[in-house]
């Protein structure tokens, strides 16, 4: 099977993972709802970037280390979990912020690329892309970059999404009663995502 052949399945594949909920895409959609899409936009190219980053480490051997330590990949489960718990505790205390409020601290491009790194689920994710996806002749690590590259546009339009879903919050949720209520929704959404990710739910 060669990659034009795998071309498909694979843009199914980076679709279905970057599309469905988790910490990710729900900490993008609360900073476009509080912040707006343009204050997002870094964390969204910060995500993307560093899942395709980790597709491309994954492909070069380096993802391997998770696999073949399970201790590894614990204390990096255990760490972001932790992370996106006291993230979620920050969103679920927030005053609600419209769009014409004062934007305080958004969903930065580096703390999105961070809880990429950090995220095992995302480098076990970039493992399956790679075991799946990527011919094992030829030259590897040219057709890895391209897995990588798609990957990445895939993500970015994914991401850009929710980014708009976050827009179209402020539109259903008028009132400051009704924002504060969608935040904390949203924080209890990262909170179960986060810790069930790290036992396997």
């Amino acid at each position: 099977m060669n990659l034009l052949h795998n071309s498909l399945p694979f843009l199914l594949f980076a679709f279905v993972a970057s599309i469905t909920p988790g910490p990710t895409n729900i900490l993008i959609l609360a900073s476009s709802q509080r912040f707006g899409v343009k204050a997002t936009l870094p964390a969204v190219v910060g995500a993307c970037v560093a899942a395709s980053l980790i597709v491309f480490i994954s492909g070069a051997g380096a993802g391997e280390i998770l696999r073949d330590y399970p201790l590894v990949r614990e204390v990096m489960s255990w760490a972001g979990a932790l992370w996106l718990s006291w993230m979620s505790w920050q969103l679920f205390s927030a005053p609600a912020t419209d769009l014409q409020g004062e934007a305080q601290r958004p969903f930065s491009g580096r703390a999105a690329a961070m809880l990429q790194l950090i995220n095992p689920k995302t480098w076990m994710m970039a493992l399956a892309v790679v075991s799946l996806f990527a011919p094992h002749s030829g030259q590897p690590l040219r057709e890895v970059s391209l897995l990588s590259l798609w990957f990445l546009l895939i993500s970015l339009i994914c991401l850009s999404a929710w980014t708009l879903l976050g827009k179209a919050a402020n539109r259903l949720f008028r009132t400051a009663t009704s924002l504060v209520w969608f935040q904390r929704g949203m924080a209890l959404c990262l909170l179960a995502s986060a810790w069930a990710g790290l036992f396997g739910v």
